[in-house]
């Protein structure tokens, strides 16, 4: 959120006094009070907006003891530590403090603060199902990328060889040169398809091979432009604007000032489906343009 408000910590710390307070005379069962009633919030929250948002906004992988990243056993034991810190030295001061002040203040005060917080909630929660959309939209430009880049680098390979003594040869058999140029086409694809299917590229990769094929396709238009057919030709125009169409889409989504605000606030946040796409955002947007600043 964008004021000083953390809605999870602040309904937690309630939760804390009122899981507690039936063992109030006893530390040790307030102690194991908080323990499993912060643990239980916090691991079915993560879950909730892993779900929801398809990003983990804190991740105990790499923790010792820690059951699917959600919860870990350093942070329960920390949560009964608070939990005796709330019951016995933050929690009366507090309670003092706000009795003290005048009903008609009090309800003022919490009826604009409900206010602000409810509209800092809703605008927060917009920017992370953006943050989810952005995921998932960018995986599927991924895709439609490698597609292009694939069928760019078969018809600069194809239309690059020599086809002049092949179509000499095959001229007796317009059947068999139909069959032999789909095969050789075929193979081609098939060819790249693995070689692509063995890694997934970035999109600066991609982007870069692209390029590189549409160049050489343009160098071999202008040398031997006959080998192009107006087929090959529609298909390098459509390729080129998709081309175009996604690379804009790309940067717009590097852009975005309010995924960089997410970034910003939560520079450890991982996602189990889309933890490639997530990274890329984060060092070709905020975090890269962020260390561009800093040299």
């Amino acid at each position: 959120m964008k004021g000083p408000f953390l809605p999870l910590y602040g309904s937690g710390a309630i939760l804390l006094l009122v899981v507690s307070k039936p063992f109030i005379g006893h530390w040790w069962a307030v102690y194991i009070a908080g323990c499993i009633g912060a643990t239980i919030l916090e691991y079915f929250t993560g879950v909730a907006m892993e779900a929801l948002f398809k990003v983990r906004y804190w991740d105990y992988s790499n923790q010792p003891f820690n059951f699917q990243g959600h919860i870990c056993l350093g942070c329960s034991l920390a949560w009964g530590g608070l939990t005796l810190l709330m019951n016995y030295v933050i929690h009366k001061p507090v309670e003092k403090l706000v009795l003290a002040i005048p009903d008609n203040i009090l309800t003022i005060a919490t009826l604009l603060l409900t206010c602000y917080i409810v509209w800092d909630f809703a605008l927060s929660f917009k920017a992370a199902l953006d943050l989810r959309d952005v995921l998932v939209s960018m995986e599927k430009l991924k895709g439609e990328m490698q597609r292009i880049q694939k069928r760019a680098e078969v018809i600069a390979a194809v239309a690059g060889e020599d086809w002049a003594e092949r179509r000499e040869a095959m001229a007796e058999n317009a059947e068999r040169r139909k069959v032999a140029f789909a095969e050789t086409v075929d193979q081609k694809k098939q060819a790249f398809a693995e070689s692509m299917g063995q890694k997934k590229v970035a999109f600066a990769e991609s982007m870069a091979s692209i390029e590189k094929s549409f160049a050489a396709i343009k160098e071999n238009l202008r040398q031997k432009s006959e080998q192009y057919s107006q087929d090959d030709r529609e298909e390098i125009m459509d390729l080129q604007a998709q081309y175009r169409i996604n690379a804009a889409k790309h940067e717009s989504m590097r852009n975005n000032k309010v995924l960089a605000k997410i970034f910003k606030n939560n520079p450890t946040m991982k996602s189990r489906i889309y933890d490639e796409d997530l990274q890329e955002l984060q060092k070709e947007g905020w975090l890269g343009k962020k260390k561009d600043r800093d040299k």
